[in-house]
């Protein structure tokens, strides 16, 4: 008989894995008016290093264009390590593709604005993001196809 184990959710670390910035056409691009046109694509990994603990990235890539040309490209890799044991299969994907996300995203969000200011342009703080919502997108668009959810942490 085995015996039931608690679920236990820690944060053992959280670090920036990565991050770049471009400002491919700067000085020039300070002459035009500042009316930018911001996009956001956004991506996670999750890898397991050991039974229960999972490496999870969010990834954030902002390209921010002003009169459709690019004015930066500031990219960031936020990681986190994370227990997570004793909870259903179906809990321990949602903790990665959505709950942990929003753990890091706060992170992310306050690199990526550092990186904007320094580069000399207005800080554009991105607005919050609704994980849980991707994450059951992503489950309906899996249903609708046909797919089953991953066994193992993915890129979502």
């Amino acid at each position: 008989m085995t015996e039931q184990t608690q679920p236990q959710f820690a944060i053992q670390r959280i670090y920036l894995k990565d991050s770049s910035f471009e400002s491919p056409n700067a000085p020039q691009i300070f002459k035009h008016p500042w009316e930018p046109k911001v996009n956001l694509d956004m991506n996670t990994r999750a890898t397991m290093l050991d039974e229960g603990v999972f490496d999870v990235t969010l990834m954030l890539t902002v390209t921010t264009k002003i009169a459709d040309e690019v004015a930066f490209i500031a990219e960031v890799h936020q990681s986190g390590i994370f227990t997570v044991t004793g909870f259903a299969e179906s809990d321990i994907q949602q903790m990665l593709s959505a709950y942990i996300p929003n753990i890091l995203f706060p992170y992310a969000r306050a690199t990526v604005d550092q990186m904007i200011v320094s580069g000399s342009y207005p800080a554009i703080m991105l607005a919050p993001v609704n994980f849980d919502a991707l994450y059951q997108q992503r489950l309906a668009e899996e249903a609708a196809a046909g797919d089953a959810p991953a066994a193992e942490p993915a890129k979502h």
